[in-house]
This record gives structure tokens, C-alpha cells and sequence, in this order.
């Protein structure tokens, strides 16, 4: 195990056909919900959707807020409404923040109806990067299991309509990230946080790269959650004192480093080691 460097670069096809499919029915939509990662708004912020929803209404949802620390989201709404935009902070998994997104919907369906004989429904499209909670938002709002959910990204697929009641209507699409990463610490962080696939990944480094990053910003809690009596000089060793404790040791008191970033990495994800922020 070297302490060598995650370079990431991911553009699969079907997300390119997710930016035509949002180009495409954008036409059809009064209105975009755009999710973000409270744990990294600007780097779940896609650029690409920015500028095809200029036009429109735009709120956005600091998701997966039980995951962040709460007065780092707490800022990072201030500062979206700022630059004026609506914002919702929410956890979509438990419903946490469903009731005002309603309100708000049905708030603009109204504005948008005023002074008309025949009441339109407000069409909306939810976009975000994969993994980011747009199937668990879809549930809350519809109230069923309609749309496929999953833990990993890259599930949701093709164009769905579907009805929110009270005359909204809802264009689910699938996640969509930028075609190249120009920064490639905006491509950690989405990596860290699952928004890219794990299996395209080198899960040993990319585990050791989030320990480091985690030794700088909360080495309380990886401390606390590990055992380590401190953080080591080296992410690297940091993960071995972290294997030790585990026990995740193979034949030949071999470090097993898949194992030990895998549960970091998982144990991260969860908010098992604490509420982060990476922003």
C-alpha cells in the first residue's frame, strides 16, 4: 500500500443523455428542485444543471442533513439565500423538512395561477447528482414507494412523471455529473460521499485519502470512533492503527487496507463517525 494519488475522470453515457433528457423537457417544467449534499453544497453543486435551469424557478435542497454538521449547513443556507435562491435544508430519509417543501411548492403553484381562469398544475423537475436523495424525496412527497431507491448511485433511470396531489406534477430524472472533474478535490469529496460509483474506484487509496481529510478536520471523532489513542503522523498510518484496533489483519499480519477503508468510507457515508462537513 503506497500513498499514491486518487485521479478521477468518469463520464458514463447515460449521463450524457440525462443533460439532453433535462434540456429536452425543460420546455415542460415551471420549476427545478435541485438537491444538494449538505455535507458538500459546492462541490454537489453541478454546474451543468446551473445553467440549464437558469430560466426557471430554481429551490434548492440542502439534503442529507442529519450527515453535516448542523451550523456548517446552517451557513451554507444563509449563503445560498444570499445569492437568492430558495432553500430548503431537509432529510429526505426521515421526512425531516417535507411539510415546508409542500408549502413552498404549492406557495409558487398559487403565484403562478394568479389572475388565470384555468388553474394550471405546477410542473416540476428534481435534479441532482447521483446518490445526492432524489428517489427518498420523490417518496416523501408522493407518499409511496413509486420511485426505485437505492444506496448506491447510478439507479434511477429513464424519465418518470409523477403526481404530487394538489395539482403538482413531478419529471424525476436521473443523477447527472459534470463531464470532466477540473478540480479533482471536487471529485474526491463526491467519491467520499458515494456520488461515484465505488467499483470504479481504488477503494484502498481512496479510503486512505478520506482518513487524511478526516485526521484535519475532526480528529476528535475519527479518534473517538476508532479507538486511536491519536492520529498518526501519515494518513497511512493512520489507517493501520485503525486496522489494528479492528482486527483487520489477513495471513502473514498482513494489513487488510480493502477492508479498513471500506468500513471507514461506509462508517462515513452512514454519519456512523459523526456529523461532517467536508465544506
Amino acid at each position: 500500500m503506497s500513498e499514491n494519488n486518487t485521479n478521477i475522470n468518469w463520464f458514463p453515457g447515460h449521463m450524457k443523455k440525462t443533460r439532453e433528457l433535462i434540456q429536452e423537457n425543460l420546455k415542460l417544467v415551471d420549476a427545478a428542485v435541485e438537491l444538494l449534499d449538505s455535507r458538500i453544497p459546492a462541490s454537489s453543486r453541478n454546474p451543468i444543471i446551473g445553467d440549464l435551469v437558469k430560466n426557471k424557478i430554481r429551490i434548492i435542497i440542502l439534503n442529507k442533513s442529519d450527515l453535516a454538521d448542523p451550523e456548517r449547513t446552517k451557513e451554507w443556507a444563509e449563503k445560498l439565500r444570499a445569492e437568492g435562491s430558495r432553500v430548503l435544508v431537509m432529510n429526505a430519509e426521515s421526512g425531516e423538512g417535507a411539510s415546508a417543501l409542500k408549502s413552498l411548492l404549492g406557495k409558487i403553484r398559487d403565484e403562478n395561477n394568479e389572475g388565470r381562469q384555468r388553474k394550471r398544475p405546477l410542473r416540476l423537475m428534481i435534479v441532482g447528482i447521483p446518490n445526492v436523495g432524489k428517489s427518498s424525496l420523490i417518496n416523501r412527497l408522493t407518499g409511496s414507494r413509486g420511485a426505485k431507491t437505492g444506496n448506491k448511485p447510478g439507479v434511477t433511470r429513464g424519465k418518470q412523471w409523477l403526481s404530487l396531489g394538489d395539482d403538482i406534477m413531478l419529471l424525476d430524472t436521473p443523477g447527472i455529473l459534470w463531464p470532466k472533474f477540473e478540480d479533482q478535490n471536487v471529485a474526491k469529496k463526491l467519491a467520499f460521499c458515494g456520488s461515484i460509483k465505488d467499483e470504479i474506484m481504488d477503494i484502498p487509496t481512496l479510503g486512505m485519502e478520506l482518513i487524511g481529510v478526516l485526521s484535519g478536520i475532526a480528529p476528535e471523532l475519527l479518534a473517538a470512533r476508532y479507538k486511536l489513542d491519536g492520529i498518526e503522523e501519515t494518513p497511512l498510518l493512520t489507517m493501520e492503527a485503525i486496522a489494528i484496533k479492528r482486527g483487520f489483519i489477513l495471513p502473514g499480519k498482513r494489513i487488510d487496507y480493502e477492508r479498513t477503508a471500506r468500513t471507514v468510507l461506509d462508517e462515513f457515508r452512514s454519519g456512523t463517525i459523526g456529523r461532517i462537513s467536508l465544506e
